[in-house]
């Protein structure tokens, strides 16, 4: 794969990964980065939209932290020099594929095995 490409690529995941975070410190408390759980008043009303909130956050906070430790691991592959390289079948995954969906790490062949056995 081109290296230039994989800079790219690179640095693209370098900006989600800030963005993600910001989104991430917005939902959750930092520190220990669990969602926040909000504080809007003791009414009935309020008490059900905390609770709304909280559910809110943490179904983000999941999807968030996911996002996450996927850019890390293709960071982490590209630094290793193994980035584009299928986990599975160990063949090279489709450039193309790549520039879709930087963070993934099987070829379309076995992604498709993997769904397929579900």
């Amino acid at each position: 794969m081109d290296k230039k490409i994989i800079e790219k690529i690179k640095e693209e995941l370098l900006i989600s990964r800030k963005q993600i975070s910001a989104e991430l410190d917005e939902v959750a408390d930092k520190g220990d980065l669990r969602a926040k759980f909000p504080n809007l008043g003791d009414k009935p009303d309020e008490n059900v939209q905390e609770i709304d909130q909280y559910t809110t956050n943490l179904a983000t906070e999941k999807v968030l932290k996911n996002a996450l430790r996927d850019i890390d691991g293709t960071l982490e592959r590209i630094e290793r020099g193994v980035y584009g390289i299928c986990k599975y079948c160990g063949k090279g995954i489709d450039e193309r594929r790549l520039l879709a969906r930087p963070v993934a790490s099987a070829c379309m062949e076995c992604k498709n095995k993997l769904q397929s056995s579900k």
